[in-house]
Formats: structure tokens, C-alpha cells, sequence
């Protein structure tokens, strides 16, 4: 009974990690359209600047506590304006273009920010210190349960309560949905769509920098490549929980997290990599608006 828990929670630990970089691919779909391949990238930044930031103040003698709230302040903020940046350079000049170019773009500045850390920082695994705070309450189940785990699981429920509140009720949440559902309109109503895109490239590029650094303490170690696969099941979860809902990115990552670990479990973990794919491809197949996404609406 004990393995079983332990695979159920290693999957939620895992989807929730999906879940966090999913909510940006959801959220930069929802509005204009567009899957960010560079998303991925963002994750492995935050984790960087997290390990960079932890190296520096652990060497100052900060509690570890305050380390890890400082590196995730600091990864925020850092890879929130790597996404303006992103969104600026490589997306906003292909606004009008054909749905090709901005695609290729976003391939072309994953593999360009893949190759700038790789030379700025190292192509090596780089051990990133354990910063997470030991629980209390957590000690009798400690054995199937770690802090780090517990930590990225309650801050993605978190994350995406907050994240709902903030779409449903606060006014730059309004704007962002009135740009999703017609852009033409939301400009004569006086709402800046450029602002409103690059808002959304901001929040989502903060939250992935929050699941890279929570992911990083958790396993130990970032690489300058961890962004490409983690952010290609993210999309997956995004595309499996319907993309552009934002509980269904979290459903999708959790569904696809205990995919992977209960095949890798009961299975082999050899092909831990090819459930999330062919989770893909069936959804694709058979459901392409997603569990919880809504069949498109054809306007005439």
C-alpha cells in the first residue's frame, strides 16, 4: 500500500510541476493564439538565477529560509522580464504575420536561450543546494512524503487559486479576458493588446521561474537543457486538460504526472517519456479540445 502512495504522490508532485509551467502555455494560447516553445526555457532560467542567488547569500550565511524566499523573489522577477523580452524580440514583430512564422520564432529562441546559458553558464549538471524547510507535522509520513514534495504540491493549488481569482476579478484579469475573446473589440473598448500580451508573457514566465526553482531544490540539480522536455509535457498537460482553461493546466498536469509515475512504477521507467507522448497523441486523436477545454465555436 505504501508503493502505491508513494507513486500517487510522486505523480502530483510531478504534475504539479507541469501544472505551473502549463498555466503560462494556457494563458499566452488564450489570448493570442500562440504555443511559446521558448516557455520551457524560462523554467530552466528561473532555476539559474535561483542556484546563482542561493550561492550568494548561502555564502553570506542567510537561513536557508530566507534563501529560498529571495531566490524565488529574485528568479520571479529576472525570468518575468526575460519573458517581456521574449515576447518583444520574437513575437509582438510577428503580430500580423502567417501562424508559421511566429511558430518558428518561438523554436528558434528556445534553442537560441538553450545555447546562451549552456555557454554563459555551464553544459554540465549543476548541483543546486536543498533549500526547502523541514515540517513537523510532515515526520510520520516523511518516508513517502518529503517537504520539498508537499511544498510544490500546496504551492501550485496555490498558485492556481490565485491565479483564477486574479483573471475573474481583478480589472488587468477583465482585459486579459476581453482580449481573448475578441481582441478588435477590447481595442475600441479602450483595452491595449500589446499591454494585455506582454502582462500574460510576465505572469507566466513568473510562475515557471516558481516551478524551476521549487523542482531544482527538490531533485538537486539544473541544467541548462531541463527546460526542453519539461516544457514539451507541459504543453502536453496544457493540451490534455484543454489549453486555455486554467484548472484544466492543472488537471492536465496532474493527469499526466500519475501517468508517468505509475508507468514508471508498474511498467518500466524506461518509458516514462513515451506515456506523456502518447498521451498527447490520443488526445489529440480523440478529444483535441481537452478534458476540460470546449470545442471551438465556428463563427459564420
Amino acid at each position: 500500500m505504501d508503493g502505491f502512495i508513494e507513486l500517487f504522490l510522486s505523480g502530483i508532485t510531478r504534475g504539479s510541476i507541469y501544472a505551473l509551467i502549463a498555466l503560462g502555455y494556457t494563458m499566452v494560447y488564450g489570448i493570442i493564439e500562440l504555443i511559446n516553445f521558448a516557455h520551457g526555457e524560462i523554467y530552466m532560467i528561473g532555476s539559474f538565477v535561483a542556484l546563482v542567488v542561493a550561492s550568494l547569500l548561502g555564502l553570506a550565511g542567510f537561513p536557508m529560509l530566507g534563501i529560498l524566499c529571495v531566490a524565488i523573489l529574485v528568479a520571479t522577477l529576472w525570468s518575468a522580464a526575460y519573458g517581456f523580452t521574449v515576447e518583444k524580440m520574437a513575437y509582438r514583430p510577428l503580430r500580423d504575420a502567417s501562424r508559421l512564422s511566429p511558430l518558428i520564432s518561438a523554436i528558434g529562441m528556445s534553442v537560441f536561450l538553450q545555447n546562451y546559458i549552456s555557454l554563459a553558464q555551464t553544459s554540465d549538471f549543476q548541483v543546486f543546494p536543498y533549500l526547502i524547510p523541514e515540517f513537523e507535522f510532515l515526520e510520520p509520513i516523511a518516508h513517502i512524503l518529503a517537504p520539498s514534495a508537499f511544498l510544490i504540491i500546496v504551492t501550485s493549488l496555490l498558485v492556481m487559486l490565485a491565479l483564477s481569482l486574479f483573471i475573474k476579478f481583478t480589472r488587468l484579469g477583465k482585459a486579459m479576458r476581453a482580449t481573448a475573446q475578441n481582441r478588435t473589440m477590447a481595442t475600441l473598448l479602450g483595452i491595449n493588446p500589446d499591454t494585455i500580451i506582454s502582462m500574460t508573457f510576465i505572469i507566466g514566465s513568473a510562475l515557471a521561474a516558481i516551478g524551476g526553482v521549487l523542482i531544482a531544490s527538490h531533485t538537486g540539480v539544473t541544467k541548462f537543457n531541463i527546460g526542453f522536455i519539461a516544457g514539451i509535457k507541459a504543453f502536453t498537460a496544457a493540451v490534455l486538460g484543454g489549453i486555455g482553461s486554467i484548472p484544466g493546466a492543472m488537471l492536465g498536469g496532474f493527469v499526466l504526472g500519475l501517468c508517468e509515475s505509475f508507468g514508471a512504477g508498474y511498467i518500466s521507467s524506461d518509458y516514462e517519456d513515451v506515456f506523456a507522448f502518447a498521451i498527447l497523441i490520443l488526445i489529440l486523436l480523440f478529444r483535441p479540445s481537452g478534458l476540460m477545454g470546449r470545442a471551438p465555436v465556428q463563427k459564420v
